[in-house]
């Protein structure tokens, strides 16, 4: 699928210049129709036909095998969620801690990768660590003395502070060799980076459909390494993640499944299948060139305002502002240009493939007129 087309598709992009993917993604028709379709069908016609379960269960098989595919992996190995922060929540909460357990951050992690840790921290008597960074890089000596006896590590594959891409299979294989376990938060990568989890060599990675993958709210997707699986003994526990259930007894399911819970809406996961789908129609070779093309020129006449590393790592791009507050909503007011703010005090335009070169410079000179 050429990129202009899928512009086409994405009423959102009529009346504004949208550089937000990377908080949430604009939806094409197409992924809004397969979901508003399989909420009418479960809704209006499976009650008389094969029933609201059987529909619902067939599409959340459909949804594991495409999320698997996408993956590089079995969809044994993949849990349904809400969002990012349900996934870390759902393997936080299967862990069974010890009082005195070390988990560790980095300083650049999203709340979805830091507030769960903390409640815990309070549940467990747990001790936290935050690895300090520079620039959207991991001090990495002190990345080694923080998981040299760490229960678990967590950290994200892209930064949403910086666009800088961590270099997850070496994080990871370290904490590893220090005998910890590592849960990866790739929010900001599925839909414009390639997301390898069974080479990263992570035992849990948490994701969603909602941002690069331009899906709706509410379908989020866990990857359990196989290997990792069998220690977890999840809290919360419902039928889609038990084996067995009849008397007093009960099993988990197998694989990354008995992290799910209960009954959940099916439209959100047909949209995710066609989102999937109409990304790999236009190619992650294609997103990428041109993602790299666009943010390139953005940093360009950005200049010294550039906060995010010169070089292309991803469709994020961070930059100073005097007042961040008011400049996004300047931006949004008077231009049609919408961004975000962030809490380290500067601005982030995120460029899909569905972004122009013409986005661009409007936002340029809207930035030289602010």
């Amino acid at each position: 699928m050429d990129p202009h087309v899928l512009r086409e598709d994405i009423p959102a992009l009529d009346d504004v210049v949208y550089l937000n993917t990377g908080a949430s993604g604009p939806s094409p028709r197409r992924v809004v129709e397969a979901a508003e379709d399989a909420l009418e069908h479960h809704a209006f016609d499976s009650p008389g036909a094969e029933g609201p379960y059987p529909y619902a269960f067939e599409l959340f098989e459909e949804t594991r095998e495409t999320v698997a595919d996408f993956l590089g992996t079995d969809a044994s190995h993949v849990a349904l969620t809400q969002s990012t922060a349900d996934g870390v929540n759902r393997v936080a909460s299967a862990v069974d801690w010890e009082p005195g357990d070390v988990v560790v951050n980095t300083d650049l992690e999203h709340p979805a990768g830091t507030l769960p840790w903390r409640r815990l921290a309070d549940v467990h008597d747990l001790e936290l660590r935050t690895v300090p960074t520079e620039d959207g890089r991991v001090d990495r000596d002190a990345y080694a003395d923080a998981v040299a006896d760490a229960r678990l590590v967590c950290f994200s594959a892209i930064t949403w502070t910086h666009g800088t891409h961590l270099p997850v299979e070496d994080l990871v294989a370290e904490a590893h060799d220090a005998g910890a376990e590592v849960l990866v938060d790739a929010v900001q990568s599925p839909g414009q980076r390639p997301m390898p989890v069974e080479s990263w060599g992570a035992d849990f990675v948490a994701a969603a459909g909602h941002k690069w993958l331009l899906g709706p709210w509410g379908a989020g997707f866990l990857y359990v390494d196989p290997d990792a699986v069998e220690s977890l003994e999840p809290v919360q526990l419902g039928y889609m993640g038990a084996e067995e259930a009849e008397d007093e007894s009960y099993a988990f399911a197998e694989g990354a499944k008995r992290l799910e819970i209960g009954t959940t809406s099916p439209a959100p996961y047909a949209g995710l299948q066609e989102a999937i789908a109409t990304v790999e129609r236009v190619g992650l070779d294609t997103i990428q060139s041109r993602v790299e093309r666009l943010t390139d020129r953005l940093k360009d006449g950005l200049g010294d305002r550039l906060v995010s590393p010169a070089a292309y790592e991803s469709g994020l791009v961070t930059f100073e502002a005097d007042d961040p507050e008011g400049l996004v909503e300047r931006l949004k007011e008077e231009h049609g240009v919408v961004v975000r703010d962030l809490p380290t005090g500067n601005v982030r335009a995120s460029l899909h493939v569905f972004n122009t070169a013409e986005d661009v410079d409007v936002l340029l000179d809207a930035l030289d007129e602010c």
